[in-house]
């Protein structure tokens, strides 16, 4: 039987469907994750470690981020001694580069093969450092900084066989001496469950109901932040219920962290600083923290169009849960997006910074929603090409046997 061991520091967080479907084919799975991981997967005993001190005080700021990195990677190194004195010793370790967990396990079992993750590798130009000047300048020490955080992933990543890229785009902004390992495989969403269906009355927190038929908004993000365009956002918002009286915004989002946006400034939340000055009805715009995930979906059937915004960065995978319900998604003309958009064929595309032109567009689709059912059907013709878990799931299968790693076929009905 084959070994498996995932590490990654919220597990299961990209890698529960594979759990799952290499449990359900008989294959022995085991875990690595930080003490907050979210959950575990059925069948797949995890090790949980616990970060026992900070990173050093007065440390050349160019080397936190990798002290920081070595410290999960030796205590994942502990763990995995842990295990390997229980007699776990995995054929193949499937784990995530970004926290540098995987960078010392080669010491305790060296002959695993590895297949690792890795979702972006920073840069100082070209990417997220220095595309929004409004909230951090570009400075030399931010793009020095920018390039250190990659200091512990490109070490893990010297003991691939294999790197897992989700997009296109992400693939590409790894160094060209680790692209002969790069398999595009993105993780997907479950089509049958997210999917286009009728709207249903929904239920606001103070107990008003917006019917379906009314003009609304969708926005999701997860750690309301600029990256993801909060603050282009909030500037259009103004206009549009000026102009279309009817029209609601449903923001889905955790609002007190900081996300990939790093801390906002005075100790204010992004959603402050985000909203600055910006006059809105709040009996309008409706702010619902994090949500169930049914309840996302049910905010997703109302939506009339759908919000996506991003600097060049990882895509979301709300993106591609918005595509499969059949949204009609006004999004930013970068990067990212374009692995997943094509203007005009299956959603829009706007220059991230113009405030004007996302008013305008969310404008006319509340006047008229009815024009975007072409590009709302291409929507979700698009995720079945590139976000079906099925294929995704296969494509995984597939790159684990090339490796030598026996994963039976699923026992017949």
């Amino acid at each position: 039987m084959a070994t498996v061991l995932f590490v990654h520091n919220n597990f299961p967080a990209q890698f529960r469907a594979l759990a799952e479907t290499l449990v359900a084919r008989g294959v022995r799975c085991g875990a690595i994750a930080q003490q907050h991981a979210s959950g575990d997967v059925p069948g797949v005993p995890s090790l949980k470690y616990a970060i026992q001190r900070g990173t050093t005080f007065g440390i050349l700021p160019l080397a936190v981020r990798a002290e920081a990195d070595f410290l999960r990677a030796s205590y994942t190194h502990a763990a995995a001694q842990r295990a390997q004195s229980q007699g776990f010793t995995p054929d193949l370790i499937i784990g995530h580069t970004g926290w540098g967990e995987t960078a010392l396990l080669k010491e305790v079992w060296p002959q695993a093969r590895q297949i690792l993750y890795p979702e972006f590798f920073y840069a100082s130009r070209g990417l997220d450092v220095g595309f929004d000047l409004e909230f951090k300048p570009y400075t030399e020490e931010a793009r020095l900084l920018a390039r250190s955080k990659n200091a512990v992933s490109s070490m893990a990543m010297t003991d691939a066989d294999a790197l897992v890229c989700p997009t296109p785009f992400q693939a590409a902004t790894l160094p060209k001496v680790f692209q002969p390992l790069v398999r595009l495989i993105h993780e997907g969403v479950e089509l049958d469950v997210i999917r286009p269906g009728p709207a249903e009355p929904f239920v606001l927190d103070d107990g008003r109901v917006i019917q379906p038929g009314t003009p609304v908004i969708t926005h999701v993000n997860n750690n309301m932040e600029p990256l993801r365009g909060l603050h282009i956002l909030a500037r259009a918002l103004p206009r549009l219920l000026a102009e279309v009286p009817q029209a609601q915004a449903i923001l889905i989002g955790n609002m007190g962290d900081h996300g990939y946006s790093g801390s906002a400034p005075n100790g204010k939340t992004w959603k402050e600083v985000c909203f600055e000055g910006v006059e809105i009805d709040p009996a309008r715009v409706h702010f619902l923290g994090r949500v169930p995930h049914a309840r996302m979906l049910a905010a997703l059937r109302l939506s009339t169009a759908h919000v996506y915004y991003s600097y060049p960065f990882v895509l979301s995978w709300s993106l591609a849960e918005a595509m499969a319900s059949g949204c009609y998604v006004i999004g930013s003309d970068t990067a990212p997006l374009r692995d997943a958009i094509e203007n005009g064929i299956n959603g829009r595309l706007l220059p991230f910074f113009d405030v004007a032109a996302l008013s305008e567009a969310m404008i006319a689709a509340c006047r008229d929603p009815a024009a975007q059912a072409g590009l709302r059907a291409a929507a979700r013709a698009t995720a079945e090409r590139l976000f079906d878990r099925r294929a995704g799931l296969a494509a995984w299968i597939d790159l684990i046997r090339e490796l030598g790693v026996a994963v039976p076929d699923l026992p017949a009905p």
